[in-house]
C-alpha cells in the first residue's frame, strides 16, 4: 500500500512539473518584453492607418515606445540580461503605454477632424 501511494505521488509530480513547465514558457514566449512592444508597434500603424490617431498623438505614442527601448537598451548593458526588478519596471511601462494607445485610439478624435 506505501509503494502504491508512493508511486502516485511520484506520478502526479511528474505530470504537474511538467504542466508548471509548459505554462512558464508558453507565458514568457507569448508576454515577452519585445512582443509586446512589437504589438503595440502594431497597434500604432493600424491607428494611424484607420485614421484614428492624429499626427501628434502619433508623436506621443512614439515617444513613449523610443522611451521604453532606451530604458530596455540601458537595463540590458548593465548586466546579464534583466533583472526581476528591471523586467517588471518594463512590463509596468508598457503597460502604461498600452493604455494610453488603447485611449487615445478610442478618444473620438480622428485624423480627419482637427480639434
Amino acid at each position: 500500500m506505501k509503494k502504491a501511494t508512493t508511486l502516485v505521488f511520484a506520478a502526479l509530480f511528474l505530470v504537474l512539473s511538467f504542466a508548471v513547465s509548459d505554462f512558464a514558457q508558453t507565458k514568457s514566449r507569448h508576454y515577452s518584453i519585445n512582443h509586446r512592444e512589437a504589438r503595440q508597434q502594431r497597434r500604432i500603424r493600424q491607428g494611424i492607418k484607420s485614421r484614428e490617431l492624429t499626427a501628434q498623438e502619433v508623436y506621443k505614442l512614439e515617444k513613449q515606445q523610443a522611451k521604453l527601448r532606451r530604458t530596455e537598451a540601458r537595463y540590458r548593458r548593465s548586466g546579464n540580461g534583466l533583472t526581476w526588478r528591471e523586467r517588471y519596471k518594463l512590463q509596468r511601462q508598457l503597460n502604461r503605454t498600452s493604455r494610453t494607445i488603447y485611449r487615445q485610439k478610442h478618444d473620438r478624435q480622428d485624423y480627419n477632424r482637427r480639434p
